[in-house]
């Protein structure tokens, strides 16, 4: 049994959805495993983890806008406010998606659909720079 880990700083203009399934490829490819277990993690709480569509644009946009919708920021909505009016509101939509992912490893790649993706969803406004935690556990 092999196992590997690593943290990827990822990143990001603000707000939306970021794609981050070529580094996850790049990096479990070179790990040297053929069958496993990858975990993704995301290590805050106002940002979060989903697999996805990565070919219409339009799936991101509308999930941003039913997000927007769900968990606006709105004055005096949110007792919560610490570091502005978007931090509650980024915390709820990470409570909603979550921050962990499991994806099989099969011939040495994650095992992703033809049309997912997996995205860092950014919710805060602010430009940033997250931290994915990766766990591999797998046969070479």
């Amino acid at each position: 049994m092999h196992q590997a880990v690593d943290i990827l700083s990822i990143p990001t203009h603000g707000r939306g959805l970021h794609e981050i399934s070529a580094e996850i490829r790049r990096w479990t490819e070179r790990q040297g495993v053929t069958t496993g277990l990858l975990t993704v993690f995301c290590r805050h709480t106002s940002a979060s983890l989903l697999i996805q569509e990565n070919a219409a644009r339009e799936v991101r946009s509308d999930l941003e806008a039913y997000f927007e919708a769900i968990a606006p920021e709105a004055p005096n909505r949110y007792a919560h406010d610490d570091e502005g009016p978007d931090d509650m509101p980024a915390h709820i939509r990470a409570a909603l998606t979550g921050v962990q992912l499991s994806i099989p490893v099969i011939g040495g790649t994650p095992a992703l659909g033809t049309w997912q993706g997996v995205y860092l969803f950014e919710h805060r406004r602010q430009p940033d720079r997250r931290e994915v935690a990766l766990h591999l556990l797998g046969e070479p």
